[in-house]
């Protein structure tokens, strides 16, 4: 984590979680969404920390989706971050889009299930041009979107990862980790349909089009538009900053009710049979590897 100090202020950028590995090594990323834990607290604790940038060190991918055979591990993890009623990611991201820094995302690969939902709690998102992907694969997977990455399969060294994000669109769940609510917002009732039920990838135009990413930008553009705008909000006065944040969560966040309904519509989802059955045809054919199956999964789930 790099820290860029400020005339006003001092912005975080990321990567997060960028320990680099190999498959034989072993997994130190079981701890990310504890990382994202620490991160909050700190900045609460501590103040001064005014923007926060979340980048992957992986090319192809920001966050994957997550482990499926960890969902229980993720969501105790992100217990931790609050009361008896907090037991879920969607509630964890919940927080993180509450927080007092301003958060940006920066998406230069895939960001599917959980992923995709890390981006929807942050406050803005910019996109490549050429290579970002946004999906949310639960119900073609059939679960529903709130689980997290891949912890433990070594196949993706440098993604930020947060066990317990978001799960897998188009198997034949539902998402529970803020899709569903938060989709709706950024882009409206019908293109959250689309998005959640059609379980296929959008590309950062289309993303840009619908209202999901603030912006798509060509590659070589797009992390310096991004390092000027934080450090421009990083310099204003920190007062007006926090309380336009404040303002216009208050009037765009969705109710925290809402979020912990959809965490738990998941865990019924999770156990279905049908969403068992289909999870183990995308596990056969590659899934949570760096194969085919990852790289084009909204593709993959029309062959089932």
């Amino acid at each position: 984590m790099e820290l860029l100090d400020d005339p006003g202020g001092t912005a975080y950028r990321g990567p997060l979680g960028h320990d680099r590995q190999s498959p034989g090594q072993p997994d130190r990323r079981t701890v990310r969404s504890r990382d994202l834990i620490a991160l909050l607290d700190d900045t609460e604790a501590h103040g001064g920390v005014r923007v926060v940038v979340f980048r992957s060190g992986d090319s192809d991918f920001f966050i994957p989706h997550v482990d499926l055979e960890r969902i229980a591990e993720y969501t105790a993890v992100a217990a931790t971050s609050g009361g008896p009623d907090d037991s879920s990611l969607g509630t964890l991201f919940r927080r993180l889009s509450e927080a007092c820094p301003v958060t940006i995302a920066v998406l230069e690969g895939r960001a599917r299930g959980a992923g995709a939902e890390l981006l929807y709690s942050c406050d803005m998102r910019f996109a490549s041009a050429e290579r970002a992907l946004i999906g949310q694969l639960e119900v073609g997977t059939g679960v529903f979107p709130g689980t997290g990455v891949f912890p433990g399969t070594g196949v993706f060294p440098g993604v930020g990862v947060f066990p317990g994000v978001g799960v897998f669109p188009g198997v034949g769940v539902f998402p529970g980790v803020g899709a569903v609510q938060q989709l709706v917002r950024l882009a409206g009732r019908g293109q959250a349909m689309r998005v959640i039920l059609g379980s296929e990838n959008l590309d950062a135009r289309e993303a840009e089009r619908i209202g999901v990413v603030n912006k798509a930008l060509p590659e070589e553009e797009l992390i310096s538009y991004v390092e000027r705008l934080a450090e421009r909000i990083a310099g204003f006065p920190e007062a007006a900053v926090r309380l336009a944040k404040r303002r216009i969560n208050a009037a765009g966040l969705p109710p925290k009710k809402d979020v912990q309904v959809d965490a738990a519509q998941f865990q019924v989802l999770a156990r279905d049979p049908a969403g068992a059955a289909r999870v183990g045809a995308l596990m056969r054919r590659g899934l949570q590897k760096r194969s085919h199956a990852e790289f084009e999964y909204g593709v993959v789930l029309r062959e089932l």
